[in-house]
């Protein structure tokens, strides 16, 4: 009885895949099953956390290299916005970007920034 049951309902579900044909028509093939192992979800582990971005030594030479004339000791606008100050930058945040067009060293600062 039971055997009987398993081979109505593979009956039924192979034909439920396949449909009913007309003569002359042709049954789509269907993709072969997927092992299990395929579906497995990789193991991430712990979440990493940035790494934390130095303004001496990562953020300061890119404004040195774009903002030297200025905002640094000597220029024009150096009392005002002193560009070898942390708290400068923080303070005026993504405003730098009018001259920092380089979208790796906007990454590197909106990164500063958010620590």
């Amino acid at each position: 009885m039971r055997a009987s049951l398993i081979v109505i309902f593979l009956t039924l579900v192979s034909l439920s895949y396949v449909g009913v044909r007309k003569k002359g028509e042709v049954t789509p093939k269907l993709a072969k099953p997927t092992s299990a192992a395929s579906f497995a979800v990789p193991d991430l582990g712990q979440p990493s956390t940035p790494a934390k971005v130095d303004f001496g030594t990562q953020v300061r030479p890119i404004l040195e290299s774009r903002c030297q004339g200025c905002h640094f000791a000597g220029g024009k606008m150096y009392e005002r916005l002193p560009f070898d100050r942390a708290e400068t930058i923080k303070t005026l945040g993504e405003k730098l970007f009018t001259r920092i067009k380089d979208e790796n060293d906007r990454r590197l600062i909106r990164d500063f920034l958010a620590q």
